[in-house]
């Protein structure tokens, strides 16, 4: 047993028992979940999958979308009741992607958007070690074929929340719009049951939908991906809605670009706008920094243990670039049904970044090791180039990757959205006195929308095609 960690059906059940009229979560438009009825609703849940004959260690797939977070809270929560494996996946997947998900976790077992399991709602006797496996978590798969992630009952549930001292206690109402089946998600679902305020959730995303969602509850709290950011920016909700309630921002699953974090700065006024950086495999690894006008591109200090290595894994000096790795004081996660060295060592997690501390020890991301650009002699840094291409005035977002080059091996391309017609000749031009030669896109594409996964991240394999053809 291990110190200070509990089962995640026993965090319900004390504060259940303490506070079973606090409202857990909200989805607009179609209700809301105390601690009570969370409770009793995933006990009779659990007891029927019980009878459907699900045994402890089973994978249950978990197929909802973001209408159903209230469903998908009460199946989840039933599953670990039951002893098994919650693996949650989004029904935005398309068919043969699931399929294959659903195969590789070896799920015996698929709840979707519906179905019910029911029973007594008297307590399950089901008895989990936290070192027992609790979920598997799919990555987003924007490098290659998507993960399964394993985490423990104690990876989820450390560092143990005070009941004194709840998370986010300035708000009573926490406002996000992640997606189920992704890391963010989750960590939304794991607040609901720990921190202080509801957490309150649109079925879809828009930015009005959103605006309004914080004016309506006064939210105190708001979580977004930089891609709901950019959204919200260029629509100027901040004109049309009082975001005045809001104390804190947190963007999270991408490094915020400079320029969009100073906007957010200004559209919620009395907000303090932190960055969060972490992965799927690395949770509750994480950097968190406030956005600082002097260190615009920095991610903070970790909350746990950075490092910064070489490619032998010897600590790099202070404004060398090296491979990230972050480690929790919680249990690490692991893949699940693979041994993989090369990411996780002695609860260290590889983070498939590279970056530097300066010497203030502020962690800062120079590109994803998969996405440096090899330019001749030359490496470019993508995360450089799109932060200059947000400064551009008509630019709202961009995303850079490389394309074949008969010459150099590689070139730098560039993806923009912008308000206005752009030119590669006029956005080169805009570029040179920000960036070195080598640094400018050689080949410029206008779209509508930035390809992007579930969990808000561009697609660049789909980009780099699209520029090919």
């Amino acid at each position: 047993m291990v110190q200070s960690a509990l089962p995640v059906p026993a965090l319900l059940s004390s504060r259940a028992a303490t506070d079973p009229d606090h409202e857990a979560l909200i989805v607009a438009g179609t209700g809301g979940l105390t601690l009570g009825e969370w409770d009793e609703r995933s006990n009779a849940a659990a007891h029927g999958l019980l009878d459907q004959g699900v045994r402890r260690g089973d994978r249950v797939a978990l197929v909802f979308g973001g209408r159903d977070w209230l469903d998908y809270a009460v199946s989840w929560m039933a599953v670990l009741k039951a002893g098994a494996v919650a693996v949650p996946l989004s029904d935005r997947l398309a068919a043969p992607e699931l399929a294959h998900l659903i195969e590789h976790c070896g799920a015996t077992t698929t709840i979707r958007s519906g179905d019910e399991f029911r029973g007594p709602s008297t307590p399950v006797l089901v008895e989990a070690d936290p070192l027992d496996l609790a979920q598997i978590l799919y990555t987003s798969g924007t490098t290659g074929q998507p993960k399964g992630v394993a985490a423990s009952h104690a990876n989820l549930t450390s560092p143990p929340v005070h009941p004194k001292r709840r998370p986010f206690a300035h708000s009573r109402h926490l406002v996000h719009a992640f997606p189920i089946g992704t890391n963010a998600g989750q960590v939304m679902l794991l607040h609901a049951l720990t921190a202080a305020p509801t957490v309150v959730t649109p079925p879809l995303f828009t930015p009005a939908r959103f605006a309004a969602l914080v004016e309506s509850y006064a939210a105190g709290t708001v979580f977004v991906v930089p891609a709901m950011a950019i959204e919200l920016l260029g629509a100027r909700v901040q004109d049309r809605h009082d975001l005045s309630s809001v104390l804190l921002l947190g963007s999270a699953a991408a490094a915020l670009p400079p320029r969009v974090a100073a906007e957010l700065t200004e559209a919620f006024p009395n907000a303090t706008v932190a960055n969060y950086y972490t992965s799927t495999e690395a949770a509750p690894a994480q950097t968190i920094m406030i956005y600082d006008p002097d260190r615009p591109g920095a991610l903070g200090h970790a909350a746990g243990s950075l490092k910064i290595a070489d490619a032998d894994g010897e600590p790099a000096a202070p404004g060398e670039t090296g491979e990230v790795w972050l480690r929790a004081a919680a249990h690490s996660r692991a893949y699940y049904g693979e041994q993989r060295h090369d990411t996780f060592q002695d609860g260290w997690v590889r983070m498939g970044d590279l970056g530097y501390l300066d010497d203030d020890g502020y962690l800062y991301l120079v590109d994803r090791e998969s996405d440096v650009i090899k330019s001749g002699a030359f490496k470019v840094s993508t995360i450089q180039v799109e932060a200059a291409l947000h400064e551009h005035p008509a630019v709202s977002e961009a995303s850079v990757f490389g394309v074949p080059h008969p010459v150099m091996g590689m070139a730098v391309a560039a993806a923009v959205v912008s308000r206005e017609p752009v030119t590669l000749a006029g956005v080169r031009a805009f570029l040179a006195e920000r960036l070195a030669q080598h640094e400018l896109p050689t080949r410029l594409l206008c779209v509508d929308t930035l390809p992007r996964n579930a969990a808000g991240k561009v697609n660049k394999r789909e980009l780099r095609s699209s520029a090919e053809e």
